[in-house]
């Protein structure tokens, strides 16, 4: 599977504006991929205002979306700030080159920022099924909890979406690499780069993980597309040969 990452300077609370920008890239691509990733409130930032700023899912960015995935032939996701029932969500969508969508409202909400306060905590863990891959949805401080990510459907692939700051890199590089190798899975992040109004800097180390650790796509700070192959073969070649899975523990979360 050919994989895009993008890597942007988000314009704060700016959707249409962060559209045309992440439009722009994805029309530079010079080869044609299976899936593009976005950053975590790729049209926005990381806002804690969501009623200046939350969509519908028939809103402008889902059309945009949908536009953008039966164009390119590929699917595409990250995720958006979405009203739903009176309630705020932290939504990562997965757009198919159809039209068709499926979506994680995330789990883990950043009490630090006060994102519990304002957003409505997803409940269910999300394996969408795309190109014969097996691909778990994850939203950014999600990746600190490694009991909910755990392997438990034999999933081919990891993808998490953030805005992560710099002050926190490190954390963000092991943690992709432990998630990685704990799950003998692909896995991969994309993250932001640039300052938001809150004066966090996010320097972006978007990257890809093989099933032993190794670098796919190299962390880099500079804003951009990066693009790799993913092969399932080998990884399940790896998976068989070490067969860690089946000693996994039996957690369960709530």
């Amino acid at each position: 599977m050919n994989v895009a990452l993008i890597q942007t300077n988000i314009i704060w609370e700016n959707p249409s504006e962060n559209r045309k920008k992440s439009e722009e890239k994805i029309n530079a691509l010079k080869e044609s991929v299976d899936l593009i990733v976005l950053p975590e409130m790729f049209t926005t930032g990381f806002t804690m205002h969501p009623n200046l700023v939350a969509e519908t899912m028939d809103g402008a960015t889902i059309l945009w979306l949908k536009e953008i995935a039966k164009a390119k032939n590929c699917a595409i996701t990250g995720s958006l700030v979405i009203t739903e029932n009176d309630n705020f969500y932290n939504r990562m969508v997965f757009v198919f080159p159809n039209g068709e969508i499926q979506h994680y409202d995330k789990k883990h909400l950043f009490t630090l920022a006060g994102e519990d306060k304002i957003y409505t905590s997803g409940k269910d863990k999300v394996i969408v099924k795309y190109n014969d891959w097996k691909i778990c949805l994850q939203v950014c401080y999600d990746l600190r909890f490694p009991v909910f990510s755990r392997n438990t459907e034999y999933y081919d692939l990891l993808i998490y979406v953030a805005s992560w700051p710099k002050a926190r890199t490190n954390a963000w590089d092991i943690l992709l690499k432990a998630r990685a190798v704990e799950n003998l899975s692909y896995v991969i992040g994309v993250n932001r780069i640039g300052t938001d109004n809150n004066n966090f800097e996010y320097i972006g180390h978007s990257q890809i993980i093989d099933e032993l650790g190794d670098f796919i796509i190299v962390p880099t700070e500079n804003e951009g597309v990066f693009i790799a192959d993913l092969d399932k073969n080998k990884m399940l070649e790896t998976r068989n040969k070490l067969n860690f899975l089946e000693d996994k523990d039996r957690f369960c979360f709530v």
